[in-house]
């Protein structure tokens, strides 16, 4: 169960369920698409220091995989057909093949992957939903490096791509890991679970 199952309405109707879905993965985008405003561009590397990693795993987590999945899906297709989603404002093919195009295309995977995690109970404690964090932050990377490294070549995408990130990628993970327990004993106390 998932935060957006716990709270879904009893209401049996499938349009209903639908709308519920809907609203959420609309949601989900506009969360990761308001969180990547939060971004202070670094003169030394093609990528900024954005909130959208903690945006990505949150709703990962809060929607579940094929929700959360779903949302960043949406997100990507708003930024590709030019809505201003990404960093600072950005959009356009361009900015989905360019240099950060990787971990944009990896938060797709870290959604899902965490989403499917907490579908599962990682999201219960902070423990288990910090590694859920670290491997979805693990994913984004994974997909991320590789594709800078087309750009600045291997040796510096570890420098450009990874090391400036590490300490606010942990204050995130900290953020959402210690979130979402705290969130589910709140739907606890209010009777939801």
């Amino acid at each position: 169960m998932t935060f957006a199952d716990v709270l879904r309405p009893a209401i049996a109707q499938r349009r209903v369920g639908l709308l519920y879905d809907a609203m959420l993965v609309m949601g989900g985008s506009a969360l990761v698409a308001g969180l990547a405003q939060v971004a202070i561009p670094l003169p030394f590397t093609p990528v900024p220091l954005t909130g959208q990693t903690f945006g990505v795993l949150l709703v990962g987590a809060l929607l579940g995989g094929p929700r959360g999945g779903l949302a960043i899906l949406v997100y990507l297709a708003e930024g590709a057909v030019g809505l201003p989603v990404f960093a600072s404002g950005g959009a356009g093919l361009a900015r989905l093949a360019g240099p950060t195009g990787g971990y944009l295309v990896g938060f797709l995977f870290a959604a899902f992957v965490v989403g499917f995690l907490a579908k599962r109970g990682w999201d219960r404690n902070v423990w288990r939903a910090s590694l859920a964090m670290l491997v979805g932050n693990a994913l984004i990377y994974a997909v991320g490096l590789p594709w800078l490294s087309l750009f600045v070549g291997a040796q510096k995408a570890l420098l450009l791509g990874l090391c400036p990130f590490v300490v606010g990628d942990c204050v995130k993970l900290a953020l959402a890991a210690f979130a979402l327990p705290a969130g589910w004993k709140l739907l606890h106390w209010f009777g939801k679970t």
